[in-house]
């Protein structure tokens, strides 16, 4: 009896173990689901909902019909860590978001932040100089004003007037050319910086045909490049480009090591100028005689690749687009300055039809605005005027709003190589966005209550928008 008293006991006792255990394994769980859901409505307490209209796009307007989403009562949801979780129709969202905090936006437009494919940081000041071509503007307002940038308290104080002014007008991303000082670049990545802006910069390479203060050596705008790249790209947000001004500027022996650069750095990106201005292209031939072309010029020394970025390209021929199609170069469309130095009427359809990739730029100081609202204005005048210079007319199409605002948001992502982090609100991209307000003036409001259709809407901001209707910006979530 006394063994079987001891063998029940000892059942007891191991059921009771048993027992204990799994309440012990129950409660851990419980805590485990009680510290989860507490971490989840912190998360969601960190997260913002923006309730506005919400648009972004997918797609290129131009080759697909389906090339975009919109929310007339939207949500765009920003987690803690200033990265886009998901957008959406509000009820949708918020339903299931429950404990976000809400910022009520409605009665506005919210679209990605505006991408500037090219512009002249030191060309700040001098933005609306009078008169003359490329050429002739270049040295009569360009180079005197670039000579000031040697200094670096002179570039940051320019540096801080340029980067709020992007902010001003909702650009949150930018290609920039700098000027031949390095000072120049530490002093616009560090002002980006504290914004924690993404801007993509270089030296400018210059060794010849230019006034003997701005110019360097092949050696040392290698040596000096170099140092720009293990100093800033990839830090932070900043990104660097190597930066030859264009042909006429630079010797055969700075073109080849810049070359080497991109050889060295293959994810660094390529920066210059193209086909701006007919006599530019002439001046190209006679220093270049063996080249095809002005493109072929830089294909020689193995610039075209993916991430060179050519600023104009007004005229291209059609082998050269096939060309940088082939290569995956971009071309940076800059309709205010090609009208205001005269340059020409850019061919976006002729771009398409190759299929090159386009961003548009707004190229400050030529450019006469730093607002992307105006530039995709004069960008439908500029499409507008090929009309004037065809047998056939009706051959080319107007410029459509959907396609403007592509071309400022994700088409110049595209164009730049960071559609995987910027451009549009697709999960995980970092939250660069701008707020519009389509009745930021009494005009505006009185055209908005006529458009029905939200192409007529961003037509009415294409064409009447400008840095008042700008009404907020943010960078990785933060307002700035």
């Amino acid at each position: 009896m006394k063994a079987k008293s001891l063998y029940l006991s000892a059942l007891v006792a191991v059921a009771m173990m048993t027992l204990s255990s799994a309440q012990a394994a129950r409660q851990q769980q419980q805590q485990q689901q009680q510290q989860q859901q507490q971490q989840d409505q912190q998360q969601q307490i960190a997260t913002t909902a923006y309730r506005a209209s919400v648009l972004h796009f997918t797609g290129d307007p131009a080759a697909t019909q389906q090339s975009y989403e919109y929310y007339e009562d939207g949500v765009l949801l920003v987690g803690a860590d200033g990265k886009v979780k998901s957008i959406g129709p509000a009820g949708t969202v918020l339903s299931a978001n429950q404990n976000v905090q809400v910022i009520d936006l409605r009665g506005r437009l919210i679209v990605p932040g505006f991408i500037d494919s090219h512009v002249h940081y030191p060309q700040t000041e001098m933005i609306g100089s009078y008169g003359e071509q490329l050429l002739e503007w270049l040295n009569t307002y360009t180079f005197p004003t670039e000579k000031q940038f040697a200094s670096k308290d002179y570039a940051r104080k320019i540096a801080r007037v340029f980067v709020n002014e992007l902010i001003k007008n909702g650009t949150t991303t930018a290609l920039v050319m700098a000027t031949v000082h390095p000072e120049s670049v530490d002093a616009l990545f560090e002002e980006a910086a504290l914004r924690n802006m993404r801007i993509i910069s270089g030296k400018v390479m210059m060794d010849r045909n230019a006034p003997d203060y701005l110019l360097d050596t092949p050696a040392t705008s290698y040596t000096d490049s170099k140092a720009l790249i293990q100093r800033w790209h990839k830090r932070g947000r900043a990104l660097y480009a190597v930066t030859p001004r264009f042909a006429p500027t630079s010797s055969p022996e700075q073109l080849t090591l810049a070359g080497k650069l991109l050889q060295e750095y293959p994810d660094v990106y390529m920066h210059t100028h193209i086909s701006e201005n007919k006599g530019e292209i002439a001046w190209v031939q006679e220093l270049f005689p063996a080249s095809t072309g002005y493109l072929d010029v830089y294909n020689s020394f193995g610039l075209s690749r993916k991430r060179s970025v050519y600023a104009h390209g007004v005229h291209l021929r059609d082998d050269e687009l096939a060309s940088l199609a082939k290569s995956g170069s971009a071309i940076a469309f800059c309709p205010t300055s090609n009208l205001f130095l005269g340059s020409g009427l850019f061919d976006l359809q002729a771009a398409e039809k190759h299929g090159v990739k386009v961003g548009m730029g707004t190229d400050v100081g030529a450019g006469t605005s730093f607002s992307a609202l105006r530039t995709m204005g004069e960008a439908y005048k500029v499409i507008q005027l090929h009309k004037a210079f065809t047998d056939n007319p009706a051959e080319k199409k107007p410029l459509s709003s959907l396609k403007a605002f592509y071309l400022s948001t994700l088409g110049a992502a595209r164009a730049l190589d960071i559609d995987d982090k910027v451009g549009s609100f697709k999960a995980g991209n970092e939250a660069d966005f701008v707020v519009l307000n389509p009745n930021a003036t009494e005009l505006m409001k009185l055209r908005s209550a006529r458009a029905s259709t939200i192409e007529d809407k961003l037509f009415v901001l294409q064409t009447l928008g400008d840095e008042r209707t700008v009404e907020r910006t943010y960078v990785m979530g933060r307002r700035q």
